[in-house]
């Protein structure tokens, strides 16, 4: 949806929209071999629960990247959220950008717009209030693409050492990181409950009486502190979870045993989610 949007601005160019997770799964830092592809595909399939075929993933990810690299004698604007999603993106590919060469860029990153509250992306702008910001961006430098590397590479390697020291740095070449990390930290498991904060929330959400999917995904919404890095697919994944736990938290009654994660699945209306 953003990207729709990016295009609409009348500002020139091509959009390129990229698709992956990159905060959570397996991969190496920086480019990717065909290797790692694979075992991103095989991620996304999974994490899709099967909605995303292996094949078409992989497509796309191959694609993404053949793009980039044709980039090298262009002028890149990243259009970027300061959520997790967003920043674990960004570095990985200003991480990609830097080895290939690729460092005319500007950067753009949006963490607030005037009247629009909570904030959390550039997806609730419309194009006219995107091409307002556009005159924001900035250069990226020498010291942001080098920083970028070592942010792709904690969460390549899952270095909660260093999730931990830069969630609570003031001043990193990158400002959104440290709150992006802070955020992926929730999502360890609780040595208590076991659980992450947005199952913690989801939980919480059913628990209050929202038992079908839009209440729960509105509940949980206006829980999470702003920026929100999450969308359908991963509430959907997390109610799964909480379900098939042993013993299970939640029961999901409707024409599926589990929440669809994609496109073409059940009607979500159908559902309804409760504690067990």
């Amino acid at each position: 949806m953003a990207g729709d949007f990016i295009s609409k601005t009348g500002i020139p160019g091509d959009v390129l929209v990229w698709h992956d997770v990159l905060y959570d799964g397996p991969r190496k830092p920086g480019w990717p071999d065909s290797m790692t592809l694979r075992s991103r595909a095989q991620f996304l399939e999974n994490l899709t629960a099967g909605g995303l075929k292996k094949a078409s993933i992989f497509s796309t990810l191959e694609h993404q990247y053949q793009k980039l690299a044709a980039a090298v004698d262009a002028h890149i604007v990243l259009w970027f959220d300061a959520c997790l999603f967003d920043q674990s993106m960004l570095a990985h590919i200003l991480a990609c950008m830097f080895q290939q060469g690729i460092v005319n860029a500007d950067l753009l990153c949006i963490d607030a717009f005037p009247g629009i509250a909570p904030y959390h992306g550039i997806g609730q702008l419309s194009p006219s209030q995107l091409a307002s910001v556009y005159d924001r961006r900035q250069p990226v430098t020498d010291l942001q693409f080098q920083f970028a590397g070592i942010v792709d590479k904690a969460f390549a390697d899952q270095d909660m050492k260093l999730f931990a020291d830069f969630s609570r740095s003031a001043d990193v070449p990158l400002p959104w990181v440290p709150a992006a990390m802070a955020r992926w930290l929730q999502e360890r498991p609780d040595p208590v409950s076991g659980l992450g904060k947005l199952e913690t929330l989801a939980l919480d959400a059913i628990r209050d009486g929202n038992e079908s999917p839009a209440e729960l995904f509105k509940a949980v919404a206006a829980a999470e502190t702003p920026p929100q890095y999450w969308g359908d697919i991963t509430l959907w994944a997390k109610i799964n979870a909480l379900a098939d736990r042993s013993p299970p938290l939640v029961r999901i009654e409707g024409p599926a045993k589990r929440l669809p994660q994609w496109e073409g699945g059940a009607d979500l209306k159908k559902f309804r989610i409760t504690i067990v």
